[in-house]
């Protein structure tokens, strides 16, 4: 089964699931649970540091509460691993990434476990408070879609890893997790998600949960400069923008009344509107011309 099947087999079980973290009521506000696992083999790029490893492995859960406007309370990390991989440099390299990713965004590391396992393997878990936790229902018809930071970043470190460019591929690798700015969204913004399946994927994602269609502007859209640098056709660029995936930044429908407002707290940009459910999920890539937007991406 694809992961889409899956979640649409667990969705028929678990009818609360389907965003970006779980949200529990806890007394007069809300706790937001959410859990990441990474490997070797899907996850984890030949070339990729310990640093950076430790860094994204916690990231991507901090994302997750990013993506619902919460306060990071806790996050724990488990890590397995080959016994001729237990060295010390991993351990350290993977702990002082976890360290300074959270550090970063003022989130308690707060523990975790040791396994041997077949291959590197990491697994996040995060919690969060949210008096209103954002969720990816909500978008209305004639509300902003936006999107903070630039999309293609992830895209662009698998490739520098392919050339050798380590350096930059680490740097890239290691993305900051948007907390404050989903915090600070979280008063205005009618639906919120984290792009980590990519933007198309997104878009159809939160268009499925609001019953809204979405219209684009493909120029709109922006892209970290290693896009720009390292796509060799039109095509390539447009494959890294909306389809590559993990880019984590922050997808979001924002009433047109509180774009100053937002604008004041969190800097994003404008990309398209919430349309009616009948036009789809449509991209303008020319002036007048708006095509279906395929409904593709990253998929674990």
């Amino acid at each position: 089964m694809r992961e889409r099947e899956m979640i649409r087999l667990l969705q028929r079980k678990l009818p609360t699931i389907g965003d970006d973290a779980a949200v529990l009521p806890f007394g007069e506000t809300h706790l937001v649970l959410t859990t990441d696992m990474l490997y070797r083999g899907s996850d984890i790029p030949e070339g990729a540091r310990p640093w950076a490893i430790g860094w994204r492995a916690v990231a991507v859960s901090l994302s997750d509460l990013a993506a619902m406007g919460a306060r990071p309370l806790g996050v724990v990390l488990a890590l397995g691993a080959p016994r001729f991989d237990f060295e010390r440099g991993l351990l350290e390299g993977v702990l002082e990434g976890a360290l300074a990713c959270c550090d970063s965004v003022d989130a308690p590391y707060v523990g975790g476990d040791l396994s041997a396992h077949r291959e590197l393997t990491l697994v996040s878990a995060a919690v969060g408070e949210a008096e209103r936790p954002v969720l990816r229902k909500g978008a209305r018809v004639g509300d902003l879609v936006c999107v903070t930071g630039a999309m293609g970043r992830t895209a662009a470190a698998l490739k520098l890893f392919e050339r050798g460019d380590r350096e930059r591929a680490n740097r890239l690798f290691a993305f900051p997790p948007r907390v404050r700015e989903g915090r600070a969204l979280a008063p205005y913004a009618t639906s919120l998600i984290d792009v980590s399946d990519g933007l198309a994927r997104s878009l159809h994602l939160l268009g499925e949960a609001g019953e809204v269609g979405f219209r684009v502007e493909y120029e709109a859209i922006p892209v970290v400069p290693e896009v720009e640098e390292l796509a060799q056709s039109a095509e390539e660029r447009r494959e890294m923008a909306l389809f590559w995936g993990e880019d984590f930044e922050l997808l979001f429908t924002l009433p047109p009344g509180y774009l100053r407002r937002a604008g004041e707290a969190v800097e994003f940009a404008v990309i398209g509107e919430v349309v009616p459910p009948s036009e789809g999920i449509r991209l303008e890539e020319a002036p007048g011309r708006a095509n279906p937007l395929e409904d593709r991406g990253y998929e674990h």
